[in-house]
C-alpha cells in the first residue's frame, strides 16, 4: 500500500523559509497528482498546493501564490513544498497527499485524494 511521510518542518521567524520533502513507498508514484494540504488548530483542512503526474502543471491557493513552490522528483518518488517569506498565520501541521485517478474532484480539493502522511508540524514565530 502507498505510504507518505513528510520531513523538514520545524520553527522560522516570520520571514524565513523552509523546504517540506514527502516521500512515497509502496504503489508507483509517477502515475498520480500530489497535493499539500494545511490544517492550523481550530480550522478546516485547507489546499496549499498541487502538482500534477508529470510536474508540468501546479496550482496554488490565493494565500500562498509567490510564495510557496511545489515541485516533485519522481525517480526519487518525492515531493516537495518551498515555503518562502513565512508568515505567522503559516502555522499549521502540513500534509501530503496522492490523488487518485481522475473522479471528478480537482487537484484542490480533498476529494481528489485516497492516500494521506501523518503531517510535519510548521510554526512561524513573529
Amino acid at each position: 500500500q502507498v505510504q507518505l511521510v513528510e520531513s523538514g518542518g520545524g520553527l522560522v521567524q516570520a520571514g524565513g523559509s523552509l523546504r517540506l520533502s514527502c516521500a512515497a513507498s509502496g504503489r508507483t508514484f509517477s502515475g498520480y497528482g500530489m497535493g499539500w494540504f494545511r490544517q492550523a488548530p481550530g480550522k478546516e483542512r485547507e489546499f496549499v498546493g498541487a502538482i500534477n503526474w508529470s510536474g508540468g502543471n501546479t496550482y496554488y491557493a490565493d494565500l500562498v501564490k509567490g510564495r510557496f513552490t511545489i515541485s516533485r522528483d519522481n525517480a526519487k518518488n518525492t515531493v516537495y513544498l518551498r515555503m518562502n517569506s513565512l508568515k505567522p498565520e503559516d502555522t499549521a501541521v502540513y500534509y501530503c497527499a496522492r490523488a487518485d485517478y481522475y473522479n471528478g474532484y480537482g487537484l484542490n480539493e480533498r476529494g481528489s485524494y485516497h492516500y494521506w502522511g501523518q503531517g510535519t508540524q510548521v510554526t512561524v514565530s513573529s
